[in-house]
């Protein structure tokens, strides 16, 4: 049995925010929506002029590396948008400091570095946060409770895009983006919350077998892969991916076929409801309309959403909706995505470590 801090009711909520690049800026706007109940009292960056903006945007106190802030900070809970192959040695330390750990996707570009940040953070005693905000799109969250209600009846088959662009000049910005050890293909890193769907909302996965290529890009890692899916249920879906869209993002779109229901959700991040079909009414179908919005970001309006879990369960008042542990089921199926383009062949899950 894990025990965990007693809960924060007397006060705010403190964050720190460690890395203050592209994503950040989620981060920022997410806490300043919940200011009466959360405070970002840090933002940390090695890169002055980054750390520069942070701390005009949002007056919080400046650090120039983690080990400054874990010194000197009271922030209850410290946020990670740093590049994802620091995330282990960083939550890792972050908890031996006794503070709670948020951080973006994915959770660690290796299978063991990710057990070891769930482990290093159940021995301490703190809440291990994943960053799933695709979670919580209003049209995502019908598309649940629609598999949740059964609607569906049996699924039969599953499909996943995202057709993307990333130029030459987005790996070039930074020296790790590209790189195994830091960063991930575009199946790790730009498609992560795509990849996270097939789990949350189809259930667990039997086996995958995929193909990836750099095709264009001159990275270490893939700009492009497909991916074929069995699921336990005896579904079957496919994934592909691909930064190489011309001349911009085109599609991010996940569809569903089942015995009584059919459902499309598209547009440039799963932010569309294109289709949704099913034997029987439900309440629900009165919501499809207002579910779908417009956007120009393939971040979509999560982060708000996802802060207001993690303030919750700081508060007592809510269990986390992805931890460590759920961090884990799509890392496992990144990491056996990898495995089996690498080595042409069929990997089953759970993957044996």
């Amino acid at each position: 049995m894990r025990h965990f801090p007693p809960p924060i009711l007397d006060r705010k909520i403190r964050f720190a925010l460690v890395g203050c690049g592209r994503i950040a800026r989620n981060h920022m706007a997410a806490i300043a929506q919940h200011a009466q109940r959360a405070e970002l009292v840090g933002v940390c960056d090695i890169d002055p002029k980054a750390l520069a903006a942070a701390v005009e945007q949002t007056g919080a106190r400046p650090y120039a590396n983690l080990e400054a802030l874990l010194d000197d900070t009271d922030a209850d809970i410290v946020v990670l948008a740093t590049p994802s192959g620091l995330h282990p040695r960083q939550t890792i330390r972050i908890a031996e400091a006794g503070r709670h750990v948020m951080t973006e996707k994915p959770m660690a570009t290796r299978w063991h570095d990710g057990v070891r940040m769930v482990s290093a953070c159940d021995d301490a005693g703190v809440r291990l946060f994943v960053v799933k905000q695709n979670r919580r799109n209003a049209t995502l969250q019908l598309l649940k409770r629609a598999v949740e209600r059964e609607r569906f009846g049996r699924i039969y088959m599953v499909n996943i895009n995202v057709f993307w662009t990333r130029p030459q000049e987005y790996y070039d910005s930074a020296a790790w983006r590209g790189t195994w050890e830091f960063d991930g293909g575009a199946f790790m890193n730009q498609a992560s919350h795509y990849v996270d769907l097939l789990d949350w909302l189809i259930g667990p996965i039997d086996s995958v077998q995929a193909y990836t290529a750099t095709l264009a890009r001159n990275i270490e890692v893939e700009d492009s892969g497909v991916m074929n899916i069995r699921w336990r249920s005896g579904a079957l879906g496919s994934m592909n991916v691909t930064m190489l869209t011309y001349p911009k993002n085109l599609e991010g779109s996940i569809t569903i076929l089942g015995e009584r229901g059919t459902v499309r959700v598209g547009g440039v991040a799963v932010n569309e409801i294109q289709h949704w079909e099913f034997a029987e009414p439900d309440e629900d179908d009165l919501l499809v309309k207002d579910a779908s919005y417009q956007t120009t970001s393939v971040y979509g309006f999560g982060h708000p959403h996802y802060y207001d879990n993690v303030i919750k369960v700081l508060r007592g008042e809510a269990e986390p909706e992805t931890d460590g542990r759920e961090g884990l089921k799509s890392l496992e199926t990144l990491i056996a995505t990898y495995l089996s383009a690498r080595d042409g062949r069929r990997v089953p899950l759970p993957l044996n470590y």
